[in-house]
C-alpha cells in the first residue's frame, strides 16, 4: 500500500530523544504514514534505538540538507514532512497536512512553533519565530515544513549547503505558491538556545539571515554557526 505521508527525520548522534520522537508518530504511522530516518554517520546508538519505530533506516550523507534529500529520494507518498529529531507534532498531524496540502498541486506549509525548555524567553523567541514566519513566508526547519512532492521537486530539493537550506528552500517555494501557516504547533528543544544563551543565539540568528540575505554565502557563514 502506498503511504499517505513520507516523514523524513535526519539524524547525527540523537540516542537521547529519538525513540520518543518516533514513538509519537506511531499513530501516524497506524494511519497510513511512513518514517524515514536517514543517518548522517551516528557514532551513539540512534540507529538501533530508530530501527524498530521506522519504516526505513538509511545513511546519507552526512548534513542535514542532503539527509533530507536522501530521505526525499525514497519516499513513496504523495506529500511530504521534514521533521527534526528533537520536535514533535501536534495531534492528527497528518490530517492537517492532507488538509493544507489539498489546496493546490504545488501547495507547502508549516506548523507554529512552541520550544520548550528553562528559560523564560523562549516563549517569546517561538511567538517572533512564528509572526516573522508568517508575515515573511520564509519556513525554518524547527516548524516542521511539509510540501506535495510535486513542489518539493520544482523547487529542486533542499540546496546543498551547510547552512540556511530551510531558508533558501522557502524562497524557491514562494516563487510557487505563497506557504500554508497552521496554527496548531509543533514543540521543539531549546537546547540549542540554552546551550549558547537565548539572546546571544538570537543575535547571531539574526546576523547570519541578514548576511545571507545580503548574499554571503552559506559555507562562509557555517563556520560562525558552529
Amino acid at each position: 500500500m502506498t503511504a499517505s505521508l513520507s516523514i523524513v527525520v535526519p539524524v547525527l548522534n540523537e540516542a537521547g530523544g529519538i525513540e520518543a520522537t518516533l514513538a509519537a508518530l506511531a499513530p501516524l504511522r497506524a494511519r497510513g504514514a511512513e518514517v524515514i530516518v536517514v543517518d548522517g554517520g551516528s557514532r551513539d546508538d540512534t540507529i538501533a534505538l530508530a530501527r524498530p519505530l521506522a519504516d526505513r533506516i538509511v545513511d546519507g550523507p552526512r548534513g542535514r540538507a542532503r539527509q533530507m534529500n536522501a530521505g526525499a529520494a525514497v519516499a513513496s507518498a504523495p506529500h511530504l514532512l521534514f521533521l527534526h529529531a528533537d520536535t514533535r507534532l501536534p495531534e492528527r498531524a497528518d490530517e492537517l497536512i492532507a488538509a493544507a496540502l489539498a489546496t493546490h498541486p504545488q501547495a507547502w506549509g508549516r506548523f507554529d512553533v512552541v520550544i520548550e525548555g528553562r528559560s523564560d524567553w523562549l516563549p517569546v523567541v517561538a511567538a517572533l519565530m512564528n509572526r516573522r514566519s508568517r508575515w515573511s513566508g520564509i519556513a525554518t526547519g524547527d516548524q516542521a515544513m511539509f510540501m506535495t512532492r510535486a513542489a518539493f521537486d520544482a523547487a529542486g530539493g533542499f540546496p546543498d549547503q551547510p547552512l540556511m537550506e530551510d531558508i533558501e528552500l522557502s524562497i524557491r517555494l514562494k516563487r510557487l505558491r505563497g506557504p500554508v501557516c497552521l496554527r496548531e504547533r509543533v514543540t521543539t528543544s531549546g537546547r540549542r538556545w540554552e546551550q549558547r544563551g537565548v539572546w546571544r543565539t538570537i543575535l547571531l540568528m539574526w546576523r547570519l539571515r541578514l548576511l545571507y540575505a545580503l548574499g554571503v554565502s552559506a559555507d562562509r557563514l557555517a563556520p560562525w554557526y558552529r
